[in-house]
């Protein structure tokens, strides 16, 4: 079994910080790209930021320069260091790891059970 756990959501006001994090536990071999996407309501699941096993990051437009993505392999965990937060900001957001569970074995994607991100005054 393979869990991600995320923490670190809640209510800040517009220009607040918030620090997510995603921890994975389980039986795990390798894992490869990490990564934040979010959600808001009526909207689609969208990229935010990612991350390969050797510290390249990508983000979306949007995030740029607000949000900093970061991993830690030795503790599984990947972290999204949110700054200068939006209203629009607000949604829920999921993290992604693809992960090999045993070696020789096919990488798989797993996600997290998401967190509430809400930026309002």
């Amino acid at each position: 079994q393979v869990q991600l756990v995320e923490s670190g959501g809640g209510l800040v006001q517009p220009g607040g910080s918030l620090r997510l994090s995603c921890a994975a536990s389980g039986s795990i071999h390798w894992i490869g790209d990490m990564g934040w996407y979010r959600q808001a309501p009526g909207s689609q699941r969208e990229l935010v930021a990612g991350i390969t096993s050797g510290g390249d990051t990508n983000y979306a437009d949007s995030v740029k320069g607000r949000f900093t993505i970061s991993r830690d392999n030795a503790k599984n965990t990947v972290y999204l260091q949110m700054n200068s937060l939006k209203p629009e900001d607000t949604a829920v957001y999921y993290c992604n790891a693809a992960i090999q569970r045993r070696l020789f074995s096919g990488m798989n994607a797993y996600w997290g059970q998401g967190t509430q991100v809400t930026v309002s005054s």
